[in-house]
């Protein structure tokens, strides 16, 4: 595994969805999550995370260090006693080793072994404690530029479920879509926390491979067509970073194309958009793309 990152870096990640619903509400019967104030759509930074996850785990779970911690159907204690049996130490109910170094070891197996706990860090102080580690890499809600409408749709089902209902009317349901949103998220790496949690530069290569490609291994007829449009990241040349995250986001701009605004019609696709950097870098800051299909304005 390659070293810690030694730079800060601030990130602004553009995806778009067509004819799909992003990130369901299961409180407001999976309709889209919208602000209600505005109508801008939202998916959860949780939401997100979980896609990272699952590319990782599809393409790197077979690989030293590359584990997933938080998987569909883990048990996490199983997994804290293995961090005990590696460094051959008994586990006290909800309690760390008193010596500080054994405690210690503990969370940094559980850091060399999972890929998301160096990434998001992890609570992982239950019954069989390993102590709790801050991840370096922090995201905030997608929102979309504008807002969306939330479609609603009837489906039916011709096949019932048991014999007796066979002569029975089909069974009629709901589906929730969005003709069209392009969402932007707001990301944070910091390096102090990566030399902690030993998140290194194979990580961060993982991650931006992830950013790509992480909604190909969460396709689903629900979903839509979603996909990666940009990714504006400035790179700190040093740990605390040279400039305000919200001074740099500030100079990244997605705006409806003029053509559009003129004609009064809804946005259907990312070309319909302009996104830009537009400003000034200050000293100390590069500009970097970890979407490539799209190129810097």
């Amino acid at each position: 595994m390659s070293i810690p990152i030694q730079n800060r870096y601030d990130f602004v990640y553009f995806f778009d969805v067509t004819d799909g619903n992003p990130n369901g509400d299961p409180d407001a019967g999976n309709l889209p999550r919208i602000d209600p104030e505005t109508n801008q759509g939202l998916v959860t930074d949780v939401c997100l995370k979980r896609k990272i996850r699952n590319f990782v785990s599809e393409t790197h779970n077979e690989i030293p260090g590359q584990r997933i911690y938080v998987r569909e159907k883990a048990v996490l204690n199983t997994l804290h006693n293995e961090a005990y049996l590696a460094l051959e130490l008994k586990p006290e109910s909800k309690k760390l080793p008193k010596d500080e170094n054994k405690a210690k070891a503990l969370t940094d197996w559980m850091c060399a072994n999972f890929f998301d706990i160096r990434t998001f860090g992890a609570v992982m102080s239950t019954d069989v404690n390993c102590g709790q580690v801050r991840g370096p890499l922090q995201l905030t809600f997608a929102r979309s530029i504008d807002p969306v409408v939330s479609a609603e749709f009837a489906i039916t089902r011709c096949a019932v479920t048991n014999e007796k209902d066979v002569d029975k009317e089909r069974t009629i349901g709901r589906k929730f879509n969005v003709p069209y949103g392009l969402y932007r998220c707001h990301g944070f790496l910091n390096a102090t926390l990566a030399e902690k949690t030993g998140f290194s530069e194979d990580d961060l290569k993982l991650l931006k491979g992830a950013l790509n490609f992480m909604f190909e291994a969460d396709r689903s007829a629900a979903r839509g067509l979603m996909a990666p449009v940009r990714c504006i990241a400035f790179r700190h040349e040093g740990k605390l970073g040279n400039a305000r995250a919200d001074e740099l986001f500030a100079q990244v701009t997605a705006k409806l194309r003029l053509e559009l605004k003129a004609e009064n019609r809804p946005a259907r696709s990312h070309s319909d958009y302009e996104i830009e950097f537009a400003g000034n870098l200050p000293a100390g800051v590069t500009l970097e793309e970890w979407v490539p299909s799209f190129p810097v304005i």
